[in-house]
C-alpha cells in the first residue's frame, strides 16, 4: 500500500516514468512467499486433523486484491507514458488475477473486461475488444437486473466496437437498446449522446434524413441541460458539419464550423482539452475537403497546443502531428511535412503502436515527403518498412500495401535497382489485373510503367510469377548501385 501511494503521488507530479519501478516493486511484494521451514511438514501432520482457517482464505483474498489492484494500476501508468502493449499486457495479468480469486462469472470481473476491452480499442484491437465486451455483457446480464445501466453501458462499448469493424447495422442494434435503458432510467443527457451515436451510424450508412433527426434530436437535450456553450454541443455541431459537408450543402457545412469554432474558441468552464482538441481536428478535416488548406493547418497547431503537454495522449498527438504532415505535403512544405510525420512516427515507435495499419501508410507518407526532398536511400529505408509493415497487418494484396510497393519500385528504379523495381511491378500488375480487371485505369498506369522499365532493360514483360519470397528479399544480391537518378514516373500517396 505504500508503495501504490508513493506512485500515486509520482503521478501526481507527472512523474509517469518514475512511478514503474516503484509498482512494478508493489506488485514483487505481493508474489506470495515459499512457506518457511518446517511450516510443509507441520501442515502436513495437521491436514487430517483441521479444517482451513477463515484467516488463511481472508489473507489469500488480501494478497489477490493487493496484486490485482498493483497491476491495474501499473496497466494505468504505461497507458500515460503511450506505452498501450505494456499496458494491456498489466491489464490481462490483473484480470487473470482477479478471475482466479473470485471466479470468472463475478460482476467485478465484468467491469475489468470492459476496462480491458476500452484499451484494446485505444490499441485498434477491435477483435480482442469485441470478445472481452461480450463477456462483460453477457455477466452483466446474468446478475443485473433487465435492462441495467452496466448493460447499457456495455452496449455502447459494443457498438464502438462493431462500428469500428464496419458492422454498422450491428452497432445501430446496441446502441437502441442502451437508449431505451437510458429513457427508463431517467438519464437525458446519456440519451442524447447515444444519439449523437446514432447519428453516427445512420451517417455511415448514408440514411441522412435519419442521422439530422438523432443529432437535432441530441442537440436540443445538450443546449437545455449544459448551455450553448458546451464542448458536447459543439461536438454536434462539428457531426452537423460533416454531414451537410458529405450531402454537398457546403454552405450549412461552413456555418455549423463557425457555430463549433465560437463555441471552441471560448469554452464553458472545465471543458476537457483532449474534447476540444479532437472538435478542432474533425473541423480541420472538413476545412481540408473543403480546399481552405491554410486554416484547416491553423486549426491543427491549435489543437497540438493543447495536447503536446499532456500525459497519456502521445497517441492522439501523433494523429494531429501526421495530419499535418499531409497538409505541408499538399501545400508543398516538405521539409515541414517530413519533420511533422518524424516526430509522429518517434511517438508511434515510443508507444508501441508499430503493428498497425496506420503506423505503415505513415511510414509511406514520411517516404513520399523525402522523395520530394531528394532523402532517397532514406526514403528506400522508409518504403520498406510500410512494406512490411503492411504486408502483416493488411496482407500483399491490400490497396495500402500495393501502393508502397509501386513507390518502392519507383524508388528501386532511381537507385539504379532496374530488376528489382520490374519484379516489384509485375507482381503489382498481376494483384491489379486480377482484382481490377485488364481495363481498369489504374492497370493501364501500371502497364506503362513497367512498359517503360522493361524497355529500359531490353526485355518483355515476364508473365511467370516469382514467389513473394524471392520477390521481396531484403537482401537482394542484384541489387544495382551503378546509377543512381530519378524515375520518371509518380509515386503513390
Amino acid at each position: 500500500m505504500s508503495l501504490h501511494v508513493a506512485a500515486a503521488i509520482h503521478c501526481g507530479l507527472g512523474r509517469h516514468a518514475d512511478a514503474i519501478p516503484v509498482l512494478e516493486r508493489a506488485v514483487a511484494v505481493v508474489t506470495p512467499p515459499p512457506p518457511a521451514e518446517g511450516e510443509g511438514e507441520a501442515a502436513e501432520d495437521n491436514h487430517h486433523h483441521q479444517q482451513p482457517q477463515p484467516e488463511a482464505d481472508q489473507r489469500g483474498e488480501e494478497w489477490s486484491l493487493a496484486a490485482f489492484s498493483g497491476w491495474m494500476q501499473l496497466g494505468d501508468t504505461h497507458a500515460m507514458l503511450g506505452r498501450m502493449d505494456e499496458s494491456i499486457a498489466c491489464y490481462g495479468k490483473g484480470l487473470e488475477i482477479q478471475m482466479a480469486a473470485l471466479g470468472d462469472r463475478d460482476p467485478r470481473v465484468a467491469e475489468t473486461c470492459r476496462y480491458l476491452a476500452e484499451a484494446h480499442v485505444q490499441a485498434l484491437q477491435f477483435d480482442d475488444a469485441e470478445k472481452l465486451c461480450r463477456k462483460a455483457l453477457e455477466i452483466h446480464r446474468e446478475h443485473s437486473d433487465p435492462a441495467s445501466l452496466e448493460e447499457a453501458s456495455d452496449r455502447r462499448l459494443m457498438a464502438l466496437i462493431l462500428d469500428a469493424k464496419g458492422d454498422y447495422d450491428g452497432a445501430l442494434e446496441h446502441l437502441v437498446l442502451a437508449s431505451m435503458t437510458m429513457v427508463a432510467n431517467g438519464r437525458d443527457i446519456e440519451v442524447a449522446t447515444i444519439d449523437v451515436s446514432i447519428g453516427n451510424t445512420y451517417l455511415a450508412l448514408a440514411r441522412f434524413d435519419e442521422a439530422v433527426f438523432s443529432y437535432q434530436k441530441a442537440l436540443t437535450v445538450l443546449k437545455s441541460a449544459r448551455g450553448d456553450d458546451h464542448p458536447t454541443v459543439a461536438s454536434v455541431y462539428v457531426r452537423l458539419a460533416d454531414l451537410y459537408h458529405r450531402t454537398g450543402r457546403l454552405r450549412e457545412s461552413k456555418s455549423y464550423c463557425e457555430n463549433a469554432l465560437r463555441v471552441y474558441a471560448k469554452p464553458a468552464p472545465g471543458a476537457a482539452p483532449d474534447e476540444i482538441a479532437g472538435g478542432l481536428m474533425e473541423i480541420a478535416a472538413i476545412y481540408e475537403a473543403l480546399g481552405d488548406l491554410d486554416e484547416a493547418l491553423k486549426l491543427l497547431q491549435r489543437a497540438l497546443k493543447l495536447l503536446e503537454d499532456s500525459p497519456g495522449q502521445w497517441s492522439t498527438v501523433a494523429g494531429i502531428e501526421a495530419q499535418m504532415g499531409v497538409l505541408y505535403y499538399m501545400i508543398g512544405r516538405y521539409a515541414d511535412s517530413r519533420n511533422s510525420f518524424e516526430s509522429a512516427v518517434g511517438k508511434l515507435r515510443a508507444s508501441g503502436e508499430r503493428k498497425s495499419a496506420f503506423f505503415g501508410v505513415l511510414l509511406n507518407q514520411m517516404g513520399l515527403a523525402c522523395v520530394q526532398l531528394f532523402k532517397i536511400d532514406e526514403a528506400a529505408q522508409l518504403f520498406e518498412e510500410a512494406r512490411s509493415v503492411l504486408e502483416q497487418e493488411c496482407g500483399a494484396t491490400h490497396p495500402d500495401t500495393l501502393g508502397v510497393y509501386s513507390n518502392l519500385a519507383a524508388i528501386y528504379d532511381a537507385m539504379g535497382r532496374v530488376e528489382d523495381a520490374i519484379e516489384i511491378l509485375e507482381h503489382v500488375l498481376k494483384v491489379r489485373e486480377e482484382k481490377l480487371g485488364t481495363a481498369n485505369p489504374d492497370v493501364e498506369d501500371e502497364k506503362k510503367r513497367l512498359a517503360e522499365l522493361l524497355k529500359e532493360a531490353g526485355r518483355s514483360r515476364n508473365r511467370k510469377q516469382k514467389s513473394l519470397v524471392n520477390l521481396f528479399g531484403t537482401n537482394s544480391q542484384r541489387a544495382k548501385e551503378t546509377g543512381r537518378r530519378w524515375s520518371n514516373f509518380g509515386f503513390r500517396s
